[in-house]
């Protein structure tokens, strides 16, 4: 009886936390619906073609490398007034790759330079950081190795500076290789969610929002004003983009343009993103959460940045609630607690609350919504098998545990008829996780054989979900490492 009850509350303390995270759905959409009219305030055209610099982040990417030189060359913007900077730790061929692409560039009349470094000190941000002390620019525009800025990307981005007051405009994330896998089409679905719903939502209702590290533009004093690039974490952007807001700089998010970007095709680069990207707001939440909480903003920004920089917390409660689901279906079936049980019900809401917000996540920029929304079963389906992956994270985050940065391979794959199995960035080696996640499969597939003995209906779909979760990432993870 103990244990039944000791598993109860640690799962009604689980399910609450998950209902309190889940729920804030049902809040983006309030202030979607309050602040719809709410719209960045643009200069018709550019006046003054101020000095621009950007620079491209690169370490070992000799997939893309020439397409993003290439790329950023084409941008519509005086010569005169754009100097590129190719920031390039590569310890491998892309150095020879980047060499040949900035000589030609060079003698085509760009302001374009190789710089390299003599080790990888801050990774990204140490390298960024190196950078802006010979920028030249006024603003410092950035893209990572997977993404294609549009030819008019400055000209449509520069426009929001009128405003002395702005220091970043960040632009939304578009997919070059949606369609190439189910893999691809779930994280499609997942970053619209936080581009076209929170991005856009808490900028219109003053809200902070975050430099997605890449895709926007910063007013160089800006970055200098907040402190510049810090490395003490392993989300830059989000520290970077915090600290300056508590410093009084506006923020400009564009939903309506677009930045196209690759996805990652394989399963083991995916983890690794999110592992980089879970734990490194872990890190800023614990760095910047009580500089936010002393500062002079108002409550309500205080509340929503609360929930911003700490919503990646769930992922071990996600981890506890599959682990707990099947001794539940015995414990329900064996003892007096068909009021609990009932009560229970109301954690449907978080399912609802998150449904809602990836439905308006597609409805507001997709005329084919509906076939996108579908996935939403197998979107959380692969959120709950990410969830050993994740919940390392965040313990690691909040054990001030130190990591590399690992950087997500790019495999140069948009097409369906693409492959990556003979390309040299694949990971190998079988991570730990994958044996857990093989395990937790099993386990969970005992709570699809109970609930259906048992004809617990209202229990089957999420365990079917935590099942196919575990059983899908591993099955991936395995096969991906074993392509030769």
């Amino acid at each position: 009886m103990f244990l039944d009850e000791l598993v109860l509350v640690i799962y009604i303390f689980s399910l609450s936390v998950l209902l309190l995270f889940g729920c804030h759905g049902f809040v983006m959409l309030y202030y979607r619906n309050k602040y719809a009219q709410n719209l960045p305030t643009e200069s018709d055209v550019i006046e003054d073609y101020k000095k621009v610099t950007i620079q491209l982040p690169l370490y070992n990417e000799l997939y893309v490398a020439d397409r993003l030189v290439n790329a950023v060359c084409e941008i519509d913007y005086p010569k005169e007034n754009l100097e590129i900077q190719v920031l390039d730790d590569s310890t491998d061929e892309t150095v020879d790759i980047v060499a040949r692409i900035v000589a030609e560039k060079q003698k085509e009349g760009f302001d374009i330079k190789h710089v390299r470094r003599t080790n990888r000190k801050g990774y990204k941000a140490g390298a960024l950081k190196e950078g802006l002390e010979y920028a030249t620019g006024d603003y410092i525009a950035i893209f990572d190795a997977d993404f294609i800025p549009k030819t008019d990307f400055l000209k449509k981005t520069l426009r929001y500076f009128k405003d002395d007051q702005v220091g970043m405009v960040q632009t939304r994330w578009e997919h070059l290789n949606e369609d190439f896998s189910i893999l691809t089409k779930i994280q499609a679905l997942a970053l619209d969610g936080h581009f076209v719903i929170e991005q856009t939502v808490r900028n219109r209702a003053g809200f902070f929002i975050n430099f997605n590290g890449t895709g926007g533009v910063w007013k160089k004093s800006a970055i200098e004003d907040a402190g510049n690039w810090h490395d003490d974490t392993i989300t830059e952007d989000l520290d970077l983009s915090y600290r300056a807001q508590l410093k009084g700089w506006k923020f400009i998010f564009l939903r309506d343009f677009t930045t196209p970007a690759e996805l990652p095709s394989e399963i083991n680069a995916l983890k690794a993103q999110q592992f980089r990207w879970t734990k490194g707001a872990i890190e800023t939440a614990k760095k910047l959460l009580p500089m936010v909480w002393s500062s002079k903003i108002s409550l309500r920004i205080k509340m929503q940045s609360t929930f911003h920089l700490t919503n990646n917390i769930v992922f071990p409660f996600i981890l506890l609630a599959g682990i707990l689901n099947v001794p539940l279906i015995f414990i329900k079936n064996a003892g007096p607690y068909d009021n609990f049980f009932n009560f229970m019900s109301i954690f449907v809401l978080a399912f609802i609350s998150s449904f809602l917000f990836y439905l308006y996540g597609q409805k507001e920029i997709y005329p084919n919504w509906r076939k996108k929304i579908v996935l939403f079963p197998v979107f959380m389906a692969g959120s709950m098998g990410l969830a050993v992956n994740n919940s390392r994270a965040v313990v690691e985050g909040l054990m001030n545990k130190k990591s590399e940065f690992v950087r997500t391979p790019k495999y140069k794959v948009v097409n369906k008829n693409d492959s990556f199995s003979d390309n040299k960035y694949i990971a190998k080696k079988v991570e730990k996780s994958a044996f857990v996640e093989l395990l937790l499969a099993i386990y969970c597939s005992i709570g699809v054989i109970a609930s259906i003995y048992f004809g617990e209906i209202s229990a089957l779909p999420f365990n079917l979900m935590f099942f196919f979760g575990f059983a899908s990432i591993s099955f991936m993870s395995f096969k991906q490492s074993s392509i030769k």
